[in-house]
């Protein structure tokens, strides 16, 4: 066998070396030369170039594997370079980290100061979800101690490791994580640590000091790429806040001018001399939706937009007095603001509207109901001066006061006559006649004279403006005298009156009101009479605890015959027994007697049979036919007792 000189041995490991062979391949040529008998000097030459030629090979694998790494630690950053998002980042570090160190596991916690915790933020290779969701006190566990030490730390086995503070929880998830060897490296920005890298094995495979270098740069990566990306996120942030608080100041600006416009169209129209009307519908132009427009007693009178009549529920929520005056309030789909002055509520203006109103809008609203109470105003003085008028006459009715005969009464004037000659009755009918036709009264038709009484004090003065408008309205006077408002309104049926404007009154004041009423009066100087007899029927129904409603004397039953000032005695008896009073001249019967025989015998049928000398069937008949005359109710006590008077009165009367 030939033996190989050295200079050709050495070029064997030259070539063993430029094909980057395995360690094992340089024992072959050593083997050979002992197998072919060189000598001990060769052997332990060749011994020497394989030595020289495993550090040299040894030192190209390193050469390589730091080349390997720096390529891997400059495609990292040119990754990193490229992502926004922190996410992004921490999972292209940790699967990074993972291959570089050829790790079972890498993950990264990052600190919150303000919660004084360290959290699991991102993992590469992890089976535990009690492992991923960590959240360990800062400065306990290993990562810890690189984190208050600033330093890279590594353990060949974690959970028998005492130089580092362990808990149950985290050793319970390292446990089921099924981890060993981990190794640790800060994160830093700075002086000041934001968080921690790792890498770890399952098993006791320790990690070299190179390898920690490794890692320690990948964190230098992280941690300027994570710091990057928060500032990127909160720049991102605050130009998010930025346009977002531009985009509030430019709708902001747009309702303020818009809001200026409206309340610049809605001054103009008291200037031109608008109505409630016009300021509706500058609002709804603007707001949208549906206004109404009411007064004081709930009466619509205004419905601008798509008008959709308002419910009765909706009714007291509009018209009550519990939103605070000159603010808005909300009830389901309407907006409700009073129009008012510093001493009385006019009205309400309600929008109904699905959208929700800002300041500013709420504010347009609230201007609408002040240029609408302006408004109101204005057009209630010439109101108030008629009002003042027609009070006026009505006070010289009652009074005796309007002049001339036509009331019954000298002409107060100096110089008038008694007598209603010329000089006086004549100039004072005249005068009467021209205030009568000034106000619009009617001569030839009856009236009927009211006396409304209010609950509470306070409620008057709204009452005497209802009262005003509504007599004015149907052609009628009123005046306010005292703890009453007195009502002459053109009819012929005073309790059906007396109770219309009960409810009516009673509703726009939410508070019970009695009416009592007389007439119907066909001259006017009927009026004082009327008017007292109205007075008696007030105080007699509030005196009956009536309150809330309206009657005259006629229906008061006997009552009203006391209280009458006519004491019409025919009428009563009429009202109570005018049936059986006309049957008994018809047919020529006895039911009259029998009545009052029933009831002087106690109503017992036995007894009043015997006193007419009648079968008892007879007397059942003929009480029989009473109620089918009277009505069924009418042995009640309260008719019983009324028919009882009108019988004593029949018999006195006959």
């Amino acid at each position: 066998m030939t033996v190989q000189t050295p200079l050709a041995s050495c070029n064997v490991f030259l070539d063993l070396l430029a094909r980057e062979a395995a360690p094992v391949e340089f024992e072959e040529p050593v083997a050979s030369a002992r197998a072919a008998g060189a000598a001990p000097e060769t052997l332990a030459q060749l011994e020497a170039a394989k030595l020289a030629a495993l550090r040299v090979s040894a030192g190209m694998r390193r050469q390589a594997r730091r080349e390997a790494e720096l390529t891997a630690l400059f495609d990292l950053a040119g990754d990193l370079a490229g992502l926004r998002d922190l996410d992004a980042v921490l999972e292209a570090i940790v699967r990074r980290a993972r291959r570089l160190l050829n790790a079972d596991i890498a993950y990264v916690t990052l600190n919150d100061d303000e919660r004084g915790e360290t959290r699991m933020r991102m993992t590469d290779g992890s089976i535990s979800a009690a492992f991923r969701r960590l959240r360990i006190p800062l400065g306990d566990g290993l990562g810890g101690l690189v984190a208050q030490t600033a330093m890279p730390y590594s353990t060949d086995h974690y959970l028998r490791d005492p130089q580092f503070r362990h808990h149950a929880f985290i050793d319970a998830a390292v446990t089921e994580e099924a981890l060993v060897a981990i190794l640790g490296v800060p994160m830093r920005v700075g002086s000041r640590v934001i968080g921690v890298l790792y890498a770890a094995n399952r098993t006791e495979r320790p990690f070299a000091p190179e390898q920690a270098v490794l890692l320690g740069s990948l964190a230098a990566h992280a941690a300027l790429a994570i710091d990057n990306a928060r500032l990127l996120a909160e720049t991102r942030a605050a130009v998010e806040e930025l346009n977002a608080v531009n985009g509030r100041l430019r709708a902001r600006g747009a309702a303020i001018e818009r809001a200026a416009q409206a309340h610049d169209r809605m001054t103009a129209l008291v200037v031109k001399g608008g109505d409630a009307g016009d300021v509706a519908a500058v609002v709804t132009e603007v707001l949208g939706g549906t206004l109404y427009v009411l007064d004081a007693a709930g009466r619509c009178l205004v419905a601008s937009g798509d008008p959709v009549p308002l419910a009765e529920d909706e009714l007291p929520a509009v018209t009550g007095a519990t939103h605070p005056r000159g603010g808005t309030t909300r009830h389901a789909d309407l907006r409700i603001t009073p129009i008012s002055t510093p001493s009385e509520v006019l009205g309400t203006l309600a929008l109904r509207t699905e959208a929700e109103l800002d300041d500013a809008d709420r504010r347009i609203l609230e201007r609408a109901a002040l240029v609408t109470a302006l408004l109101m105003l204005l057009r209630r003085s010439p109101a108030e001066a008629e009002a003042r008028v027609r009070g006026e006459l009505l006070d010289d009715l009652l009074d005796g006061r309007a002049g001339g005969t036509a009331c019954g009464r000298t002409d107060d004037r100096p110089g008038g006559r008694a007598d209603g000659g010329a000089d006086g009755g004549v100039d004072g009918a005249a005068a009467l006649e021209a205030r009568i036709h000034r106000v619009g009264l009617e001569r030839n038709v009856p009236y009927v004279v009211l006396s409304a009484r209010c609950a509470s004090p306070r409620h008057r003065g709204r009452a005497a403006f209802w009262a005003a408008s509504y007599a004015a309205a149907a052609h009628g006077l009123a005046a306010a005298r005292g703890e009453e408002v007195v009502l002459l309104l053109p009819g012929d049926v005073p309790g059906e009156t007396a109770r219309r404007v009960a409810k009516e009154l009673g509703a726009a004041l939410a508070a019970p009101v009695t009416v009592g009423a007389a007439g119907p009066v066909r001259e006017l100087s009927g009026v004082p009479a009327a008017h007292r007899e109205a007075r008696r029927c007030a105080d007699t129904l509030l005196a009956l605890d009536r309150m809330d409603d309206g009657a005259d004397a006629r229906e008061l039953g006997f009552v009203g015959l006391l209280i009458s000032a006519h004491r019409d005695a025919r009428g009563f008896l009429e009202a109570t027994l005018g049936p059986v009073l006309d049957y008994d001249a018809r047919r020529g019967t006895s039911l009259v007697r029998t009545l009052e025989t029933y009831f002087g015998s106690r109503c017992a049928l036995s007894r009043t049979a015997e006193r007419l000398h009648v079968h008892i069937n007879t007397v059942h008949q003929r009480l029989h036919r009473v109620s089918r005359l009277l009505g069924e109710d009418w042995q009640e006590p309260e008719r019983a007792l009324e028919i009882q008077l009108a019988l004593r009165l029949h018999r006195l009367r006959s």
